[in-house]
């Protein structure tokens, strides 16, 4: 029988359990994949620990690629044998193999690997909405990119420095600050060593920077704030250290006018053009070597509290997936 990883109770990484499920046959609409990878993504920790809540007991995971083992009626873009990935759930991709619609499902080009697409498709997803959608970063311009050794980071430093624009990264190591520089970044800010924000207000001859992507959240918010230049755009779009909560709306004023979002990747690939739009151009960037996919941890499926345990502790670089 197929396996899943599951659980029932939210909290840590122990309450994810590898379990055998039933398939089935796929329905109207619907595809049946063998799943060869999986992409591990922070959104996971968020939904194992109820931070964003689903029904329990659940599955977990976003994102995976495979190859198509049935179609189901009503489904016309596909056939069995393709090799397909998909970022945007619906939940459980922590699987060896599952149903999901077609509708959320998009062809790997044949340069591209199937451990690749689950390593870089929600993060390269992630950053082609930040960077072209929802910030519209111009060349010229200058970002502060947080945890820019990361899986996100480095497809965000890797896409800004193809548009032409300025990165500033920050890391937690003078290894992470390296792997950050050779993928892009023209400068690091070690964030445990300096102050962030003196560190940009430095590098930018007290300008401040245009944009920042946030990822981490909570212990960031105000030195992200704080590196914005006059009118400037922070996108808040993770909680890697806890939500932001609290805000209060005259800082953004007191800091330059600024400007704050806080976007979700599905209300970006919100249709079916858009999901074929944006994973197209993230897909036609890999398989032209533009972005360059580090994965930087493997762990069986059954092992995947060990690889929640891995990020969360931030050892970790680029991205990590799991192989069934």
């Amino acid at each position: 029988m197929p396996d899943a990883i599951r659980f029932a109770i939210t909290g840590g990484p122990e309450v994810l359990q590898l379990e055998s499920v039933e398939v089935g046959a796929p329905g109207p609409g619907e595809l049946h994949l063998r799943q060869t990878a999986i992409g591990v993504n922070y959104i996971d920790t968020y939904h194992r620990t109820g931070l964003y809540a689903v029904d329990l007991p659940s599955g977990i995971g976003l994102e995976a690629a495979g190859v198509v083992e049935a179609i189901g009626p009503e489904v016309l873009d596909f056939a069995v044998g393709d090799r397909v990935g998909y970022c945007l759930g619906p939940i459980g991709a922590y699987a060896t193999e599952r149903l999901i619609p077609a509708d959320r499902v998009v062809m790997l080009p044949g340069l591209v690997s199937e451990e690749t697409a689950a390593a870089a498709l929600l993060k390269g997803c992630t950053a082609e909405m930040l960077v072209m959608r929802c910030a519209k970063v111009e060349a010229g311009q200058t970002v502060l990119v947080h945890a820019a050794a990361g899986g996100v980071g480095q497809l965000l430093v890797q896409w800004l420095r193809h548009i032409g624009a300025r990165v500033i990264g920050t890391a937690g190591s003078a290894e992470k600050a390296e792997n950050a520089r050779a993928v892009g970044a023209d400068d690091v800010i070690l964030y445990r060593d300096d102050d962030v924000a003196s560190a940009v207000h430095d590098l930018t001859e007290g300008r401040g920077v245009d944009f920042v992507f946030d990822g981490v959240g909570r212990d960031t918010w105000a030195g992200s704030l704080a590196s914005l230049g006059r009118r400037g755009l922070l996108v808040s779009y993770g909680n890697a250290s806890g939500p932001v909560e609290g805000v209060n709306l005259g800082i953004l004023s007191k800091h330059g006018s600024l400007f704050v979002t806080r976007p979700t990747l599905f209300d970006y690939y919100a249709t079916r053009e858009e999901i074929l739009t944006g994973a197209g151009r993230v897909l036609d960037l890999i398989a032209d070597g533009t972005l360059v996919v580090e994965i930087g941890a493997r762990f069986p499926l059954a092992e995947a509290g060990a690889a929640h345990r891995a990020m969360e502790g931030r050892e970790t670089t680029g991205s990590t997936i799991l192989l069934p």
